[in-house]
């Protein structure tokens, strides 16, 4: 079905599921934009406080009367297809679209429209280049998928003609995407529940590439991203810390929380950058934003300045206390090269030891990852483990923590946070960090880490 015009055809827009960090910056746009908002959601949160500020309506929990006025209903992949509200909307004939179809309605309203993608970094590059064009002046709109001390938020609605959001390939969403600029971070194995293998990964990526109308901007040290840049009919430019690259980062310098490095334009040294944000793979990011924002015509000046403003965001090696000597920390890495690049930085920072706190995210990657998992946990002095979160799937691998457990040293699991969180706060050590690890809610048992050593 074409939804071409859809946005010029309907006042009244529901959200099922409002309080998700993909779904609420596109109800704040379309409310700023003079759409009639409602949304429904089943926990309370922040996010719901800050839209019901601003005039959106939300109601708790998911009823059919919910969607009485609404012409058209969003919702994001997370929501069960038997959902009552959605249920309701196809018995009442009313259009019902995934919050993917509606991102790319809504990206199609600007001239520039800047797209981060890739299987690491997106939203870190994203939160990065909405703080450098907001001091470069240039008033962007941003969708970020994480909340973003500097706006408050995972959304800033600006009146310029740039849009920068993530473009995420899981179940090929992205291919709903025509960006203008495409910044193209890295290309790993990830998500073989929908993918088979890297080659399909490969070409959903490529297809991106080609569906960019003006300028893609790729890790030139990567050689899958190289690979999906090829052949594209339109200008490409490179990062990295290779000295092909158009974009060179170089001299990087760990220091302590943060970091440091030069950047070098087609030879010629344009800035010294440095960052409050640790770890090589954020002097990539840095870059990525660096390039993306110079090449848009950014004052250096300002760009530097912005680069070494920026604090982090929620989940990102978010760094949530030190108490007694402790340091706790709180990170979203869910992929084997995620996690090692965490335990990385983090052995560089100066700490006696590292307790690790993984909740696996998925059955599917936990077995196709299993050995690779085991490998990069190692990297920490003690891993505790926590059972598998589902999320969207069945035990069809017959596949459990315990699998993962027999296959690290140190390492112990428990079924509770409860457990964990008890045996961690006995655990640590003055010196030590303990960081929780995963794409799920392991960050609550961040938090109850943090209640237990107060």
């Amino acid at each position: 079905m074409d939804h071409q015009n859809l946005l010029d055809d309907v006042k009244n827009i529901h959200f099922i599921g409002i309080g998700g960090s993909g779904i609420c910056p596109l109800a704040e746009i379309l409310f700023n934009k003079g759409y009639d908002i409602t949304g429904s959601d089943i926990y309370d949160s922040e996010t719901l406080d800050r839209i019901r500020s601003r005039g959106i309506r939300v109601f708790m929990g998911h009823k059919k009367e919910n969607i009485k006025k609404a012409q058209l209903i969003v919702y994001s992949a997370a929501i069960n297809k038997q959902n009552e509200e959605l249920i309701a909307a196809k018995e009442q004939g009313k259009l019902a679209i995934e919050r993917s179809i509606l991102l790319g309605l809504i990206t199609k309203k600007y001239k520039n429209f800047i797209a981060v993608c890739g299987t690491h970094g997106k939203t870190t590059t994203t939160s990065m280049l909405t703080q450098v064009f907001l001091k470069c002046g240039f008033d962007p709109t941003a969708i970020v998928g994480g909340h973003l001390k500097a706006i408050g938020g995972n959304s800033v609605i600006g009146k310029s003609d740039i849009v920068i959001c993530e473009a995420c390939e899981y179940v090929d969403t992205f291919l709903q995407l025509y960006p203008s600029i495409s910044v193209i971070l890295n290309i790993e194995a990830d998500h073989l529940d929908y993918f088979k293998n890297i080659q399909e990964i490969k070409r959903s990526f490529k297809k991106f590439a080609f569906q960019t109308t003006k300028l893609l901007i790729v890790n030139g040290d990567d050689e899958n991203v190289l690979s999906c840049a090829q052949d594209a009919n339109l200008d490409v430019v490179t990062f990295g810390f290779e000295e092909s690259n158009n974009y060179v980062a170089k001299d990087f310098q760990q220091e302590g929380n943060g970091g440091s490095f030069k950047v070098y334009c087609f030879g010629e040294k344009i800035a010294e950058i440095s960052m409050k944000v640790p770890g090589k793979h954020n002097a990539y990011n840095a870059l990525a934003a660096i390039c993306t924002a110079h090449k848009l015509g950014g004052s250096m000046r300002f760009i530097s300045q912005a680069i070494s403003e920026f604090s982090g965001v929620h989940r990102r090696f978010e760094i949530l206390k030190k108490s007694n000597g402790i340091t706790i920390a709180d990170d979203f890495a869910h992929h084997p090269t995620e996690i090692k690049v965490t335990l990385k930085t983090a052995s560089q920072m100066g700490f006696k030891r590292i307790i690790a706190v993984f909740q696996p995210h998925t059955y599917s990657r936990t077995y196709a990852f299993l050995d690779e998992f085991a490998k990069v946990l190692s990297l920490a002095d003690r891993v505790v483990l926590s059972e598998i979160l589902p999320v969207r799937e069945k035990n069809t691998f017959n596949i459990s923590s315990k699998h993962l457990a027999e296959k690290i040293n140190n390492c112990v699991l428990f079924e509770t946070f409860e457990e964990i969180s008890n045996f961690v706060s006995k655990e640590a050590n003055d010196g030590d960090l303990v960081i929780t690890l995963g794409g799920g809610d392991i960050y609550k048992c961040a938090n109850m880490i943090v209640e237990k050593i107060k």
